[in-house]
């Protein structure tokens, strides 16, 4: 009985690890690039969406948790387990799984889902481990999870072939930008644990302060390419939209900020969750709400 227990125990703990909830804070490069598909194969569309948030997305999370023995909080969690062997296998097993579906939709897809899976290990690897270096983790993570994701999603789920113009290519880059400033947010409030492990963060380099100052440039940059995105694709209205919904997430961003410079110790897991939680449902709202604007004509 007691073995049963202790086996029980460790699934339990092993499914936190790959923290398939946080894929929630990644849906909004998903939603943006299904929004703006001409012509929407939808197989191909919920099928790209279920290999990415229910295996591509949690494998990479629970390879990083092994990798990094997290004893601090990590998004998602603010209290994580202790990763075991049985959290390597069961990522490796996601990965075979994303893959193998990946399939279903085109060999380019494959490849693509293949490069995205590799991207992630060398950020963990301990043997390559990209994200002890500032610039290179941070150049890895915003390629990979901002304009890779969105080439990658929009591609899969058009129904014809598509080219990358000049137009589509500043929507690639506004969502690189976009992570640029989201993603250092992320390591805020775990400076002290970062260092003890080697891993010299672009956030931990830049400073508390300056990781707020660094994002709010990213995010002007990253909206300046929307809005020639937008324009180029003769729907300002849909910009508009996006400051709308971006609003919330600026005043929450500037309250944090004014909080932060008056105590450092506000740079704290919840506050980064409450960003987080707050960037990413207005986001994927305000992806979904151009979606249907352009269903609908």
């Amino acid at each position: 009985m007691s073995e049963r227990i202790k086996i029980s125990k460790i699934d339990s703990d092993t499914l936190k690890l790959l923290r398939i909830p946080f894929s929630f804070f990644l849906m909004p490069v998903f939603f943006l690039a299904l929004s703006q598909v001409p012509e929407v194969n939808w197989t191909n569309a919920i099928l790209c969406f279920f290999i990415l948030h229910l295996f591509i997305y949690p494998s990479s999370n629970g390879y990083n948790s092994y990798m990094d023995q997290d004893v601090t909080s990590i998004g998602g969690l603010e209290h994580p387990p202790k990763p075991t062997k049985k959290l390597f296998y069961t990522s490796i097993i996601f990965d075979v799984m994303g893959l193998s579906l990946s399939l279903f939709i085109n060999i380019q897809f494959f490849i693509y889902v293949a490069l995205y899976i590799i991207a992630s290990r060398a950020y963990s690897f301990k043997g390559i481990r990209l994200k002890k270096f500032a610039i290179a983790g941070f150049l890895t993570v915003v390629f990979f999870q901002g304009a890779f994701t969105f080439w990658m999603v929009y591609s899969a789920i058009s129904n014809y072939a598509i080219a990358l113009d000049n137009i589509l290519l500043m929507a690639l880059i506004g969502c690189s930008f976009l992570i640029g400033g989201i993603y250092p947010l992320t390591q805020v409030y775990q400076h002290d644990a970062d260092s003890l492990s080697g891993d010299f963060t672009i956030s931990y380099k830049l400073g508390i302060n300056g990781t707020f100052i660094f994002s709010a440039i990213m995010f002007v940059i990253a909206n300046f390419f929307f809005y020639f995105y937008f324009d180029g694709i003769d729907k300002i209205k849909h910009f508009i939209y996006l400051q709308l919904f971006l609003f919330p997430v600026i005043v929450y961003f500037l309250i944090w900020f004014y909080k932060v410079i008056k105590n450092k110790n506000q740079a704290s897991f919840k506050n980064m969750m409450n960003m987080n939680f707050i960037a990413a449902t207005a986001m994927n709202v305000c992806f979904i709400l151009l979606l249907i604007l352009n269903i609908t004509g």
